[in-house]
């Protein structure tokens, strides 16, 4: 379960940033998680809560935007939103020369301090 790693990884980066601002607590987290990061939400949501607990974070949520998967085709031009999570051909022409420009995306948004 690599959410662990990454949740561990988000509580130590907003900790720091809580802590360098002289804040005293972090109320929430917002991510931006995209439908094709490898990430399971309800993995995440569960291992930040269980992690929490011993940080300046202990009470804090966190809220997560999920992202679809979008792109373009490079033989018609044409964009596209998918709620699949893997797409192997442009749902305009059926061409395979797609590009994936959103989806994959895993980002801090911003956090409520205390």
């Amino acid at each position: 379960m690599h959410e662990a790693s990454i949740v561990m990884s988000l509580l130590e980066t907003v900790s720091d940033l809580c802590q360098q601002e002289g804040y005293n607590s972090i109320e929430s987290v917002r991510l931006k998680v995209g439908k094709v990061a490898g990430i399971l939400p309800e993995a995440l949501l569960f291992a930040f809560d269980a992690a929490k607990s011993d940080t300046i974070a202990n009470k804090a949520e966190l809220i997560i935007e999920y992202v679809a998967l979008g792109g373009f085709c490079c033989d018609c031009g044409s964009q596209f939103d998918s709620e699949e999570r893997y797409i192997y051909a442009c749902p305009a022409c059926k061409s395979s020369a797609i590009k994936i420009t959103r989806g994959d995306e895993l980002q801090i948004i911003d956090m409520e301090v205390n």
